[in-house]
């Protein structure tokens, strides 16, 4: 009985012992498609951070992102080469890819994997606007993204020859030919297989020599969470001109009209949250005074004669300042052209209808005042009083003669408030 007992004591223990050594590893997801910009660069370092303080043997990037902005780029890299554990990308699942700025993303991992059906590449540098760059300013921008980029590739040990086809003509790879030209480390299907791949593995950095021991490690997967998601959203450019000018357009409603409170409540909220995505995006300050000149001359034209002259400058300040609103971030991030025209022509057509009312009306008869009874027919109720359209007015006969109550007259003319009749 002693010696089953003990023999059920040393497996409990092997047990334990062998639960206590399992490896862990943090798998980041950062995808589908998702943008490399400052909120989804504040969610990586940080979980990249999280790893290394609650001491994950290893943290795994599942990247899959079309690229972004460049200083986003350079401060996830910066965090991947400065990590206090090994980092792996691993370009998954099937369907994605690491273009653009995710190839930095990607060469700077002490492991770059990919799945079977995934892509890699096209990293050429484009100016804010989508098109290529001018000549010189292209010179140094491009010699300045192929040296980065090799030495990334450089200190891992990878092919240091395709970066600058990547950057220079744009050069996309699938997995299998990635792996072939030893651009990436590995192929596998799944990240558990990844993993036991890389049992005994050593990285190739020499300032960062890990030998990994991840075969059947326990994987703890993080997603970006709402509020990153949210925050995402909320500095699409498209987005965010709509919040700046219902903003603006909200607060001058309830200054205009006050007391309604929901108009302006709403516009403050949305400028808010404009004002938000401006600190992260770096508008052109040109541009928002374009959008503010414009919002004034269409106000200004409701109350002013200008036969529409500035809502036709506004609507033009309009346009201008939407385009010019971030002309200084890479194409992704600039208002679509279609929402330009759309908002441009919604409100020239709005304000060339309340112009037209407006016109239509001052040129309408007048329908009220004291001017509106003459010709009308009353009738004098006593000496010197006249009941005439529904009013009792004071009024003497054109003749002088005495007015006798109960005859009908009509009205001649309106002196103040003083009626000149005649029977």
């Amino acid at each position: 009985m002693r010696a089953l007992l003990v023999v059920l004591a040393a497996l409990i223990l092997a047990g334990a012992a062998g639960a206590a050594t399992q490896p862990r590893v943090l798998a980041i997801q950062f995808g589908p498609d998702l943008e490399i910009n400052p909120v989804t660069q504040d969610y990586l370092t940080h979980e990249l951070s999280r790893a290394a303080s609650d001491h994950y043997d290893a943290a795994v990037i599942l990247l899959d992102t079309p690229g972004g902005l460049s200083t986003s780029m350079k401060t996830i890299y910066n965090a991947e080469l400065n990590a206090k554990l090994p980092v792996i990308v691993y370009v998954s699942p099937n369907g994605s890819r690491a273009a653009s700025a995710g190839v930095w993303v990607s060469e700077a991992a002490d492991v770059l994997a990919m799945a079977p059906t995934t892509n890699i590449g096209s990293s050429t540098p484009i100016d804010s606007s989508g098109a290529n760059l001018g000549s010189d300013l292209r010179r140094k921008v491009i010699n300045d993204s192929v040296a980065s980029l090799t030495a990334l590739a450089a200190t891992h040990h990878r092919n240091t020859t395709w970066p600058a086809k990547a950057v220079r003509v744009a050069s996309n790879l699938t997995a299998q030919q990635a792996l072939k030209m030893h651009v990436i480390d590995l192929i596998e299907p799944t990240l558990p297989a990844l993993l036991n791949r890389l049992n005994g593995y050593k990285t190739q950095d020499p300032q960062r020599p890990y030998t990994l021991h991840l075969a059947g490690a326990h994987i703890d997967t993080v997603k970006p969470g709402f509020v990153t998601r949210l925050l995402n959203t909320a500095i699409d450019p498209n987005l965010l001109s709509i919040l700046f000018l219902a903003g603006i357009v909200g607060l001058i409603f309830e200054v205009l009209h006050p007391g309604i409170v929901l108009p302006g409540a709403l516009g403050a909220v949305c400028l808010v949250i404009a004002l938000y995505g401006f600190s992260v995006l770096n508008p052109s300050w040109g541009g928002v005074a374009l959008i503010l000149l414009g919002v004034a001359l269409l106000v200004i034209d409701l109350h002013a004669l200008t036969h529409g002259a500035l809502t036709i400058a506004g609507v033009i300040a309009l346009g201008f300042g939407m385009a010019l609103l971030f002309q200084n971030q890479p194409a992704p991030y600039h208002v679509n052209t279609y929402l330009i025209v759309g908002i441009g022509t919604a409100i020239a057509l709005f304000w060339s209808f309340a112009l037209g009312k407006g016109f239509a009306a001052r040129r309408l008869p007048v329908t009220v005042g004291p001017q509106t009874i003459v010709g009308k027919t009353g009738e004098v109720r006593a000496p010197g009083l006249v009941f005439v359209n529904g009013e009792l007015w004071q009024a003497h006969a054109e003749d002088n003669s005495e007015l006798v109550p109960g005859e009908h007259v009509a009205v001649e003319s309106v002196h103040g408030l003083h009626l000149t009749v005649k029977r």
